[in-house]
């Protein structure tokens, strides 16, 4: 365990770069949407072309990226708590390179630890700036108050919901909720199911003219994912269907998505944003 843990430090190093991590937060309206099914492939997508990932999971009342990945992780988060524990001993390694740390119960408890605990545990977490090209935060669906300090703490939201009206209905709520505590947040959209091309664009272009009529807000769409069988079968297996699928539609779909996302650049300062800018904007909410 300690000799990974060095290899991890030295890959670190090796890979410091000058770009800030981006910091993402992907969240739903409602559970059901296939968000950590998205966040999952997503964050491997990412790896294939390249680009360094790593996956938190926050989901603290559903989580289940170590189910659709059939893992069981050894540490989470507030393990960083405990004596001579860095960040490294706390990654799990996942398929296909996918490093991501688990939450864990004792998540719900940050908001209530004092300074110096919050402190400790914020200043473990600085090493994964340079060593992620983007970190990934697949929260609870909803409007937990934990959920919504991280998505208005991150450099953007990646919001997934499907083409059926509940679920776009709750998505709007999202925006809504998110533009009310700060009119600026980058928001953009995931529709997931589609049943082609059309209605996953219909759907983002609905939820993008009533955001800007009735909120004036702009919401991007990040493009929209294939209902796909495949998809199903993989979650059966407890593999990611663009490891087990490599051909199918889904995992089209989320190699079209990752090229828009890396298509992006990160033009804001390292300052205010990256990790760095993240842990100061959620030390206030949190505090």
């Amino acid at each position: 365990m300690r000799d990974q843990a060095e290899q991890l430090r030295e890959r670190m190093l090796q890979n410091k770069k000058t770009q800030p991590t981006r910091l993402v937060t992907v969240t739903s309206g409602k559970g059901g949407v296939g968000k950590s099914n998205f966040s999952l492939n997503f964050g491997l997508g990412l790896i294939e072309k390249g680009h360094k990932a790593v996956l938190f999971d926050l989901d603290l009342g559903l989580a289940n990226l170590d189910v659709l990945m059939g893992i069981t992780p050894k540490k989470h988060l507030f393990h960083l708590l405990e004596p001579d524990t860095t960040v490294w001993d706390i990654i799990e390694h996942g398929p296909g390179g996918l490093e991501f740390i688990a939450g864990g119960s004792g998540f719900t408890q940050i908001m209530q630890l004092d300074d110096e605990k919050l402190d400790r545990l914020f200043s473990h977490l600085d090493p994964l700036q340079g060593y992620a090209d983007t970190i990934i935060f697949d929260t609870g669906a909803g409007f937990s108050k934990e959920s919504m300090r991280f998505m208005l703490s991150s450099d953007e939201v990646i919001l997934v919901t499907t083409p059926e009206p509940p679920a776009i209905t709750d998505a709007y709520a999202v925006i809504k909720m998110l533009h009310a505590r700060n009119p600026a947040v980058s928001i953009r959209l995931v529709i997931n199911r589609a049943s082609s091309e059309r209605e996953g664009k219909m759907t983002a272009d609905k939820l993008a003219m009533v955001s800007k009529r009735f909120l004036n807000m702009d919401i991007q769409s990040l493009g929209y994912v294939s209902d796909d069988p495949c998809v199903s079968k993989a979650v059966k297996l407890q593999r990611p269907f663009l490891l087990t699928y490599p051909q199918s539609q889904a995992t089209r779909s989320i190699r079209n998505l990752v090229e828009r996302y890396l298509d992006r650049p990160v033009t804001s300062d390292a300052s205010v944003s990256g990790l760095k800018g993240f842990l100061a904007r959620l030390r206030h909410f949190i505090r």
